[in-house]
């Protein structure tokens, strides 16, 4: 291979470009980013950036000329792919073709429907969005979050360290059900309630209303929530439309296999858009983390040198965190697998305790909160341990 190039310039993208170097591929190099801004860090987004505690220079993943002999393409977005000719089109009209690609374009905010135009509707997942939402946050007292999984949960409680109303709205039991289970996550929820957040579930939002500016929320009951500024965290969607009739396999994101090849040769995929194959899911599955990223990024370099024959080793089972308010929330393994849940340390009450999930009697998956030490000591044995796969 003479050159390579890596769609996408943020965080998979670039550990895969040093990845690359880092596994011995001296030549050509280009990451093509559809953001103008050089790569940052996301996690901080909804947090310390959404509160004024770190600034712009903070979020920064590499110095200016950090990575030499990178050529970068940002704020052009790839617009489509020939796969067998290894071309690549860009917005501006031009287009790169390369011996080998990565496909690291990442997971676009679903956005509300109807609400197009509408002043004081955010998203968050750019920098920009999180730009944009901090200057509405600076004058606005009353804030609705549609939507309690990361973002919704993180974003809600930051608003409230600011000393704005909050009220959180979910469809499901609890916020963070879907990926704790309704147990833990109702466990959770009183983190909320106990701060001062309006915690409204099993509810569905019909509109958002107001003319040229969002002035509250409707919901399928009828009743009406008054809001300076409306957030909707309701998932994110692949960013794969201009891979259509590329060639490329598609379903839930780009699918590939154990290493992150994908259905044509000399092209991998990695990041939020990606859906490796899981063999202790059976299934492809997407990882939406930073953790993520940077687990697969060496493993989709390897696997693209190599021609595909390199061996990666098996899957670790997903973690995340999560900060809110003063509580550092973490999580490995798959909640679904378990049949059984259990506190074996601390107190839910208290905001401070770790949960084992089970099943039958293998862990299947932790969550931690407030149990930094004791936690490590489990996610080193589930990372470890090869039963997670069975």
């Amino acid at each position: 291979m003479r050159t390579i190039c890596v769609v996408g310039a943020s965080l998979a993208g670039l550990l895969t470009a040093r990845a690359l170097r880092g596994q011995g591929f001296q030549e050509r190099i280009v990451v093509v980013g559809a953001e103008r801004h050089r790569p940052y860090d996301r996690p901080p987004l909804s947090k310390d950036f959404l509160k004024g505690a770190i600034g712009e220079a903070d979020l920064a993943l590499e110095a200016e000329g950090e990575e030499p002999g990178i050529e970068w393409r940002l704020g052009v977005a790839a617009t489509a792919l020939d796969a067998p000719a290894r071309r690549i089109t860009l917005g501006d009209g031009t287009t790169l073709t390369a011996d080998g690609i990565v496909i690291a374009t990442g997971a676009a905010a679903r956005r509300l429907p109807g609400t197009g135009g509408l002043a004081g509707v955010h998203t968050l997942r750019t920098l920009d969005d999180a730009r944009a939402l901090r200057a509405d946050l600076e004058r606005a007292g009353r804030i609705v979050v549609i939507g309690g999984g990361f973002i919704g949960a993180e974003v809600a409680a930051t608003a409230r360290e600011l000393g704005r109303d909050v009220t959180l709205v979910e469809s499901g039991p609890a916020p963070l059900a879907g990926v704790l289970g309704p147990a833990m996550a109702h466990a959770l929820a009183g983190l909320h309630e106990r701060r001062g957040v309006r915690l409204i579930t099993g509810a569905h939002v019909t509109e958002v209303t107001g003319t040229g500016r969002a002035d509250g929320v409707r919901l399928a009951d009828g009743s009406h929530l008054p809001a300076d500024v409306v957030v909707a965290g309701i998932g994110a969607t692949p960013c794969t439309g201009w891979l259509a009739g590329s060639g490329v396999e598609l379903g839930d994101g780009v699918l590939c296999d154990e290493g992150g090849g994908t259905s044509v040769p000399g092209i991998v995929a990695v990041g939020d858009c990606a859906a490796w194959y899981d063999p202790a899911l059976g299934r492809h599955h997407r990882i939406e983390h930073w953790t993520g990223a940077r687990q697969r990024a060496a493993v989709a370099a390897a696997t693209l040198l190599s021609g595909g024959t390199a061996r990666p080793e098996p899957a670790r089972p997903p973690y995340f965190w999560s900060d809110q308010y003063d509580v550092k929330i973490q999580f490995i393994g798959h909640a679904g697998d378990a049949d059984t849940v259990t506190v074996e340390e601390g107190d839910p009450a208290t905001h401070s305790f770790l949960a084992v999930y089970r099943r039958g009697e293998r862990p299947v998956a932790v969550l931690g909160v407030n149990q930094v030490r004791l936690f490590t000591r489990w996610r080193r044995h589930l990372e470890t341990t090869p039963a997670h796969t069975g």
